[in-house]
C-alpha cells in the first residue's frame, strides 16, 4: 500500500507549475467574460444531500455518483453536476423573485466514470445560469456568452452545435414505439449512428413524414433558413414544429450578436441531462474528444425545489479547454514582471529590501540564496526554466 501513496487514483490528477498556472489563467479569463455580461458569483458546497441529484432531478445516474453517509445516517453526494445546486439555491434565496437572476460559478464536479472510458472523474467547470428568462433572448444570450468566453480563452477554431430537446421527444411521442424500442433509438443517436436509426425505423408502420424527420436527424444545418426546410414534414407534429421555429428564432438573435459563424444546428442532438426541456447546445474543438462546453434550457428543474421558474445555463469544462489549447499548440501568455534576486548570505538584508521595493510595484519577486552545494550550471538551468524578466545578483556568483 505504501508504494501507492505517491500516485493519484484513476481519473484524477495533479496539476503543478506551468500547467496549474495555465489553468488558473483560463479560469480568470472565463470569469472576466461572465462578469462583463452582468453575471454574479455564487459558490455551492461540494457535498450535498443525495436528493438534490436523485433520479427525479435527471442529473447523473446514481451509479456514477460518489456517495457517503454523514454521522446522522443521511446519504450524501459529492456533487456530479452544479446546475441542480444552483436550482436549489434559487428556490431558497429567490423564492418570490420574478426578475432575471444571473449567476456564474467555478467549481469541481465528480463523476465515477468507468476506468475504460478514459475520462477524468474530477473536472473543473466554469458556468453561468440565467433564471426567470423563458424567451428566445435568454437562449441566444447563453450561446453568445459561451462563444465570447471560448474566444477569450484563446480558442479560435471551435463550433457550437445547437439542438432542441423537444425535437426528439416530439418524434418519439408521435411514434408511440414503447420503452424498449425508444431506448434502442436513443442509444443509436447517442452513438451518432444515424444509419442504424434509419434501419430500425424503415420496417415500422409510420407516416412517411415521420420517417423523413427521423432520417434527417443526423444532418447539420448552417442557418435558420436551411432549418426551416424541415417544417413541411413537421406539420402534424406540434412539438417538432415548435422546436424548429425556436431554433430559427435563436439563429435570428445570434445574427444580431454577429456570432453565427461559430454555430450550426443539429436538431437530433441527444440531451446530456434528463432535466433539459428546450434548446440544448454543445461546443467542440480540435484536440478534445469530449464537448469542451455544454448547456441547455431546464424550465422544470427549479420547480423540483419549490419555485416555478424558467432557466437556461451552460458549463465550460476547463480541463477540456486546456487539453484543446495544448493539442492546437496555442501558447499561453507568459507571466510578466517576474524578478529573481540571487544573493549571498552577507547580502541578505539588501536582498530583502530590494524585493520589498519591487513588490510595492506589483512585481513578482523570488529570493534565491546562493549555496555552495549548488553549481552555477544548476542556477543557470533554473533561471532558464522559469523565464524571469529581471535577474539581480547581490554578492559573488557561484
Amino acid at each position: 500500500m505504501k508504494k501507492n501513496i505517491l500516485h493519484t487514483p484513476d481519473g484524477v490528477r495533479d496539476l503543478y507549475n506551468e500547467q496549474c498556472e495555465n489553468k488558473l489563467y483560463l479560469e480568470h479569463q472565463f470569469r472576466k467574460v461572465l462578469r462583463r455580461f452582468g453575471y454574479h458569483p455564487i459558490q455551492t458546497p461540494t457535498l450535498e444531500f443525495f436528493d438534490v441529484f436523485n433520479s427525479q432531478v435527471g442529473s447523473v445516474s446514481s451509479k456514477d455518483m460518489y456517495k457517503l453517509f454523514d454521522r446522522d445516517g443521511n446519504t450524501m453526494v459529492i456533487r456530479p453536476d452544479i446546475t441542480p445546486s444552483i436550482a436549489r439555491c434559487v428556490s431558497k434565496y429567490y423564492p418570490e423573485t420574478k426578475m432575471p437572476v444571473r449567476m456564474y460559478y467555478l467549481g469541481n464536479t465528480f463523476v465515477n466514470n468507468s476506468n475504460y472510458q478514459g475520462r477524468l472523474k474530477e473536472v473543473t467547470q466554469v458556468g453561468a445560469e440565467l433564471i426567470n428568462s423563458a424567451d428566445v433572448d435568454g437562449d441566444a444570450e447563453m450561446i453568445m456568452m459561451m462563444i465570447h468566453a471560448l474566444l477569450n480563452a484563446g480558442l479560435d477554431e471551435f463550433q457550437i452545435s445547437i439542438g432542441h430537446a423537444g425535437f426528439f421527444e416530439g418524434l418519439v411521442k408521435a411514434t408511440n414505439l414503447g420503452d424498449e424500442l425508444t431506448q434502442q433509438i436513443t442509444d443509436l443517436i447517442l452513438n451518432r449512428n444515424f444509419w442504424g436509426v434509419k434501419e430500425l425505423i424503415a420496417p415500422l408502420d409510420l407516416d412517411d413524414d415521420l420517417k423523413e424527420l427521423f432520417g434527417r436527424m443526423g444532418d447539420l444545418y448552417p442557418d435558420g433558413e436551411s432549418l426551416l426546410k424541415l417544417l413541411p414534414y413537421a406539420n402534424h407534429y406540434p412539438n417538432v414544429k415548435e422546436a424548429i421555429h425556436r431554433l430559427n428564432d435563436v439563429y435570428e438573435v445570434l445574427k444580431l450578436y454577429e456570432v453565427t459563424q461559430y454555430v450550426s444546428f443539429d436538431p437530433g442532438m441527444p440531451e446530456m441531462h434528463d432535466y433539459y426541456t428546450g434548446v440544448i447546445f454543445n461546443a467542440y474543438s480540435f484536440g478534445s474528444g469530449e464537448p469542451i462546453a455544454k448547456g441547455g434550457r431546464y424550465d422544470d428543474l427549479i420547480g423540483h425545489f419549490g419555485k416555478d421558474a424558467s432557466a437556461i445555463g451552460f458549463a465550460i469544462v476547463v480541463d477540456q479547454i486546456l487539453m484543446a489549447l495544448q493539442k492546437q499548440e496555442i501558447k499561453f501568455p507568459k507571466r510578466k514582471n517576474r524578478v529573481l534576486i540571487l544573493y549571498t548570505k552577507e547580502h541578505q538584508k539588501e536582498a530583502i529590501a530590494c524585493a520589498g521595493e519591487h513588490r510595492k510595484k506589483d512585481e513578482n519577486v523570488e529570493l534565491l540564496l546562493l549555496r555552495e552545494d549548488i553549481s552555477s550550471a544548476e542556477y543557470e538551468a533554473y533561471i532558464k526554466a522559469n523565464n524571469f524578466d529581471t535577474i539581480k545578483r547581490l554578492g559573488e556568483e557561484q
